[in-house]
């Protein structure tokens, strides 16, 4: 068996998993659906740590995974303690276990998306600079936050004590999310990553989040912007990728 095969047999996994749980909630809800979200971030974060190994090699993905799920923890305790860089939330009971207030789950999520956005950065960003690049990855992961926020908060995972300008949520939580991103692509600086791969987990996120928040979960506003804002880098990715297919048989 090709093992690179692998993540196109894990996918599928995930994508029913994705797919089961609305159901899940309307026939069992309360923690049966709490663990079917967990599982949901594990099947996708598996996806893209699998994806990594067989790209990178299982040296350099562990030590990709571990600086984010180690660092994002880091900032997320902070955030939880301070209101720093997010902004004052506090995350409920439902998800456990916990760690100084912090979901364990909440960085396998964090694992689960941050390559993916590189893979968006480095379709648009190409051979430019390494700033510009983790500059786009911080927007990418960003914009999967216009989905993200409104749903957990929706299914009482986290509460935002401070009224916001974006569906309750402040507007500092996706600064903090672009400063959170962008400091741990400066600091793992990803070189070599299964760009095709991960760009297609990008693409399935966004449709499976606009879709699942307009027919299960009623946050149209939500499924909008977070539609508009990735679907924003998706559309650039695709025009940046032809037009350089353009110039290269021009020349």
């Amino acid at each position: 068996m090709n093992l690179r095969k692998i993540p196109f047999l894990l996918i599928p996994v995930w994508l029913i998993i994705m797919l089961f749980m609305p159901f899940v909630e309307k026939w069992w809800g309360g923690d049966i659906f709490t663990i079917f979200i967990s599982i949901s971030v594990l099947a996708q974060a598996t996806v893209v740590f699998v994806s990594l190994i067989l790209n990178t090699g299982l040296k350099s993905s562990l030590f990709i995974a571990g600086v984010i799920i180690s660092f994002t923890w880091f900032i997320e305790a902070i955030g939880a303690s301070t209101g720093f860089p997010f902004g004052d939330y506090t995350y409920t009971d439902k998800l456990q276990p916990q760690l100084l207030g912090v979901p364990l789950l909440i960085p396998l999520a964090w694992l689960m998306m941050l390559p993916p956005s590189w893979a968006v950065a480095r379709r648009i960003a190409g051979s430019s600079s390494f700033f510009f690049f983790a500059l786009i990855s911080g927007l990418a992961i960003t914009a999967w936050d216009l989905f993200l926020d409104p749903q957990m908060v929706h299914w009482g995972l986290w509460t935002w004590h401070e009224n916001g300008g974006y569906f309750g949520i402040p507007w500092i939580n996706f600064a903090g999310w672009f400063l959170t991103a962008f400091i741990v692509t400066l600091m793992i600086r990803p070189k070599e990553i299964p760009v095709n791969l991960l760009f297609l987990v990008y693409i399935l996120t966004w449709i499976m989040e606009t879709a699942g928040l307009i027919i299960f979960w009623d946050l149209e506003g939500a499924a909008l912007f977070g539609f508009l804002g990735m679907g924003f880098f998706v559309a650039l990715s695709y025009f940046i990728y032809f037009r350089n297919q353009e110039r290269f048989k021009q020349v």
